[in-house]
């Protein structure tokens, strides 16, 4: 196996706590319509086109015009987003910190909207710490398409066999392996340390 020289993290649900369910408890009391909103109308496949680099203005018309009644919702969730992110993952972002402080190369990898991505980073500075980031909304490509990875290895000049990613997600974990990456699933911050030190990182 190839010696790791580059470090790329995913940032939602390995860095940020992320979980629209926090604000819209509030906003749509109800469990089971509150369940029905998220499969039929603010969809996980609605809200990745705007990790793709749809405009929220734009996202927000195509859903109103098709359920009217749930304008009011439809546009809380771009207003409550901040909601969303209420905390940091204090253990794996001093795994990330700690890497950077010992000199490794760090970079991250993240499906985000442009403008909620400049939100978080004024919010959680340690986001700043990494040598650069590709956000999906900026570029108009999203994981796990084998082309995220390979336009994130040329713009920050990885060698994609000595690069490790880390998601929480194994489709984007399989989108790393197929771009000829290597990877491991973020499943807490002990099981992180575990890994990296299989792969011959300390930090």
């Amino acid at each position: 196996m190839t010696e790791i020289r580059h470090i790329v993290f995913d940032i939602g649900k390995v860095l940020i706590h992320y979980d629209p369910d926090l604000p819209f408890q509030r906003i749509i009391p109800d469990a089971d319509r509150r369940r029905r909103f998220f499969e039929t109308v603010c969809t996980h496949d609605w809200n990745l086109e705007q990790d793709r680099g749809r405009s929220w203005a734009e996202a927000e018309a195509l859903l109103i015009a098709s359920h009217p009644a749930e304008a009011d919702n439809i546009r809380a969730f771009r207003r409550h987003w901040h909601e969303m992110v209420p905390h940091a993952y204090e253990d794996s972002a001093a795994i990330m910190t700690g890497l950077i402080d010992a000199g490794h190369d760090v970079t991250m990898l993240t499906n985000f909207a442009a403008d909620t991505f400049a939100e978080a980073r004024q919010r959680f500075p340690f986001l700043n710490r990494p040598r650069g980031v590709t956000v999906s909304g900026e570029i108009g490509l999203i994981k796990p398409d084998v082309a995220i990875y390979e336009r994130h290895a040329r713009d920050f000049g990885l060698d994609p066999a000595a690069s490790v990613f880390i998601d929480d997600s194994a489709k984007n974990v399989e989108g790393a392996r197929a771009a000829g990456w290597q990877a491991v699933l973020f499943e807490g911050a002990g099981k992180l340390r575990e890994d990296l030190r299989g792969l011959g990182v300390e930090g």
